[in-house]
């Protein structure tokens, strides 16, 4: 089993930034890729991106250019940095690894 939680949510103005991170728990954290997701108010959860074993990463066309997922497995933990933030990246932000999610963190970006 494992336990995740996100942190380094917040407010912030539109072409902003933000560094997400996604923290876990128990064991395999290195063997196993940490995807994000996302869900605004009145809409269902969104994939955002990817990362997997090797350091290698895919996301939404939505996010493309404007976000970097990493990962340091020293740490056991993953990154997503949000540059060019826009107001539709309002949205609660959660991470996934082996079928276990995080609480989620609310990202505002709010003039």
């Amino acid at each position: 089993q494992v336990t995740l939680v996100e942190s380094g949510g917040g407010t912030v103005q539109p072409g902003g930034s933000l560094k997400l991170a996604c923290t876990a728990s128990g064991v395999l954290f290195s063997v196993r890729g940490v995807a994000w997701y996302r869900e605004a108010t009145g809409r269902g959860r969104e994939w955002v991106g990817v990362i997997n074993i090797r350091g290698s990463t895919s996301y939404a066309d939505a996010v493309k250019g404007r976000f970097t997922i990493t990962r340091d497995n020293d740490k056991n933990t993953a990154y997503l940095e949000m540059n060019d933030l826009r107001a539709e990246d309002t949205a609660v932000y959660f991470c996934n690894q082996a079928q276990s999610w995080g609480p989620g963190t609310q990202v505002t970006v709010s003039s």
